[in-house]
């Protein structure tokens, strides 16, 4: 599955969702967090990450080639099935510059304290994940 195109710009957005080929216990989310940072940091990517009832939704911003090449990687990542591009486009501003994967789920999974964790409330939603909307 190839993404849409778009004008080249400096900034694009990318808006995904997916379901996990099985379910992410708290090591398995610190872990992959973990990864996913030290990743997106080397390739100019920030962005937020939602976990829920095994479903992710990823916002992700960066240089386009960035983007593509990441894109590519979840294409061939076991942890996702069924990976729905939701919105690609050109950003006039990055939303999440203070993080290279901010993320959100049940305050249950926080176990690790993790940096850059913002709790979903009783709508299943947090400050962070309302800027991938």
């Amino acid at each position: 599955m190839s993404l849409p195109f778009v004008q080249p710009t400096a900034v694009e957005r990318l808006i995904y969702i997916s379901r996990a080929s099985e379910p992410m216990g708290t090591l398995d989310l610190f872990n992959l967090l973990n990864n996913c940072r030290e990743k997106n940091a080397r390739l100019g990517i920030t962005g937020h990450l939602l976990y829920a009832d095994g479903i992710f939704k990823q916002c992700i911003e960066g240089p386009p080639a960035a983007i593509d090449g990441l894109w590519q990687s979840l294409l061939k990542d076991n942890r996702h099935e069924i990976l729905e591009v939701r919105h690609r486009g050109a950003a006039e501003f990055r939303r999440f510059e203070e993080w290279a994967m901010a993320f959100s789920s049940y305050r249950y999974l926080n176990d690790f304290n993790m940096p850059g964790f913002f709790p979903l409330d009783a709508n299943g939603v947090s400050e962070k994940s309302l800027l991938c909307s």
